[in-house]
């Protein structure tokens, strides 16, 4: 792929892979090798989570339209291969976004969600993965990232108590607004009770600031 024809965009808008696209590779040991190695490079380059997280989904039984999909990021990468990652002195105040994207896989309609983490300007911490469970409505999915990212920003603040240094009070940052206004306002709980009891993490996190 070295010498393959470079591309702008990790995926083609609105692509949504499927178990049951293209016809079964013959020997998909090569397709399960190369996204192995595009995990480990989802350690420097957060911006090929999403994609290679997509198609980690379909390791057991790839496809020609799964490898087309694998193919486009190396050609990706091949554009984008004196990008990186950048740190430079800052504040020290966590600042997190948070988001999912809601039923998003075909097969069992499992939203994907993820998380960025930044210390003052720079990124250190991301994660993008499958849901362990069918969400009932986008707020359900978006309040269980909520809840998700909220505990990787407890963890970094219990590592930095542990160092002895100061942090600002967190911001946590989502585009859902029923559930902000499930993190805010407990009148909405009412509305909300298929939301699982441990998704009100984020709750009383919220209280105890």
């Amino acid at each position: 792929m070295q010498d393959a024809k470079h591309i702008s965009s990790l995926v083609a808008s609105g692509r949504r892979l499927s178990l049951h696209d293209g016809v079964p590779l013959d020997d998909p040991s090569e397709y399960r090798s190369v996204v192995g190695a595009l995990q480990y490079l989802t350690l420097t380059r957060p911006d090929i989570a999403f994609a290679v997280n997509h198609v980690c989904q379909f390791m057991h039984q790839p496809t020609s339209a799964h490898w087309v999909v694998v193919k486009r990021i190396l050609r990706y990468l091949n554009r984008t291969s004196t990008h990186g990652l950048f740190y430079k002195p800052g504040s020290l105040s966590l600042m997190a976004y948070s988001d999912a994207d809601y039923a998003g896989y075909p097969d069992d309609r499992r939203s994907t969600s993820g998380y960025c983490l930044y210390l003052g300007s720079n990124l250190i911490s991301w994660s993008s993965k499958k849901q362990g469970g069918v969400s009932r409505s986008s707020t359900e999915a978006e309040y269980h990232q909520l809840a998700y990212t909220a505990a990787a920003i407890s963890w970094f603040r219990a590592l930095f108590r542990d160092l002895q240094l100061s942090l600002s009070y967190p911001k946590l940052w989502c585009d859902n607004i029923s559930a902000i206004s499930l993190a805010s306002n407990p009148v909405f709980h009412a509305r909300t009770r298929h939301v699982e009891v441990n998704y009100h993490y984020v709750r009383e996190k919220v209280v105890r600031q």
